[in-house]
């Protein structure tokens, strides 16, 4: 008879009383952690002391690394170590005041049992909003309960009695009186006008290329095939290094005839010489070179983020606009990164923007 080794399966450390367990998820990109720790550490302090004030305690999971200088959880296997210490049934924060990578951390939210609470800074120079935004709609989309709050300097009214109400009940109620259900649509040309587009999206159907979904930690971006095809779109699932392979085959003279067209339509670009801090003329070249392509797809993700900054010298301003409009063979909208519902609208506005005679470019963005 075999005999095997058996695994012994860690147990949980019991979650002590009137004590909230914090943690952070981060960016994948070290140079974006490492700028913003100072404003993660100065709102977590905020948040500690608003909870002390309360006569509870926080416990940070998991220590500030020597070797990076920050707190972060900075990968999904390091976030399933972190909650490997965390009591299962304990009060759980997760605290953001940077853009972060949800699946770093949905892992070990997917199987807490505690109250989670997510909190994230209100600032127009961090996008800890932004992050937060993202994280929650990814326990949505888990079925994850959490409840949320957000704060200029966590010293407000509105804060401090969520918190409360949160340690007290494990949930906040906020005020939803706003919402209410779409009222019955009138019948005007323009929903008529809808109507009959969807009936043709349904018949003959759309495709949206992405690149590498999911690789900006976007869980909540990732439309299943079964439901985003019962729209009658269709997904033609691209490589980041196919298209860096393509950026290759472009021209100094085609990348350049992109940039003047935007030139020559009333741009202006302010270049500076340190192209971290800076949009440099290198920059703006490498990105004219990402977006001459060919397309068959209706709508294609603009996938710069991290492709850009590791593999190219770009920035975010030439997009779509480089597309030389006398070789359009298809009109091609664009959407922002890996998010579905914005290649949802763009694969519908360009039949909307058909109907009305309109210029067929555009951009989605989940950024207002």
């Amino acid at each position: 008879m075999t005999s095997y080794a058996l695994p012994v399966v860690s147990t949980p450390p019991e979650a002590p009383a009137r004590t909230a367990y914090l943690i952070a998820s981060g960016d994948l990109r070290e140079s974006a952690n490492a700028a913003g720790w100072p404003t993660q550490a100065a709102m977590e302090a905020d948040i500690t002391a608003a909870l002390e004030k309360l006569g509870w305690s926080v416990v940070r999971a998991n220590d500030i690394d020597p070797a990076t200088g920050h707190g972060f959880i900075s990968s999904q296997r390091m976030g399933m170590e972190v909650f490997r210490s965390i009591p299962r049934e304990a009060p759980l924060i997760v605290a953001e005041a940077v853009w972060q990578y949800s699946h770093h951390v949905l892992a070990g939210l997917r199987t807490h049992r505690g109250p989670i609470l997510t909190v994230a800074n209100f600032a127009g120079d961090w996008p800890g909003l932004v992050g937060l935004l993202g994280l929650n709609a990814g326990l949505t989309k888990m079925g994850t309960p959490y409840s949320t709050l957000w704060s200029v300097d966590f010293a407000d009214e509105g804060f401090l009695a969520g918190l409360e109400e949160w340690t007290r009940t494990g949930t906040v109620t906020h005020d939803a009186s706003h919402v209410r259900a779409l009222p019955e649509l009138p019948a005007t040309p323009e929903v008529e006008l809808g109507r009959a587009l969807g009936d043709q999206l349904l018949a003959e159907k759309a495709i949206i290329g992405v690149f590498d979904e999911g690789c900006m930690g976007m869980y909540n971006a990732i439309f299943d095939d079964e439901l985003l095809n019962a729209t009658g779109i269709y997904k033609e699932r691209l490589s980041q290094s196919a298209l860096y392979a393509e950026m290759l085959q472009v021209t100094e003279a085609e990348a350049d005839a992109a940039f003047d067209w935007l030139v020559e339509r009333g741009m202006t670009f302010r270049f500076g010489d340190d192209a971290a801090t800076e949009l440099t003329r290198e920059q703006v070249q490498w990105q004219s070179w990402s977006f001459i392509f060919r397309s068959f797809c209706g709508a294609v993700n603009e996938q710069l983020r991290q492709f850009m900054q590791q593999a190219a010298e770009a920035k975010d301003e030439i997009k779509n606009e480089t597309l030389d409009e006398n070789h359009r063979r298809f009109s091609t909208q664009l959407f922002h990164m890996i998010v579905m519902s914005c290649a949802e609208d763009s694969a519908a506005l360009e039949k909307v923007k058909k109907a009305g005679g309109a210029y067929l470019e555009g951009n989605v963005s989940d950024n207002p």
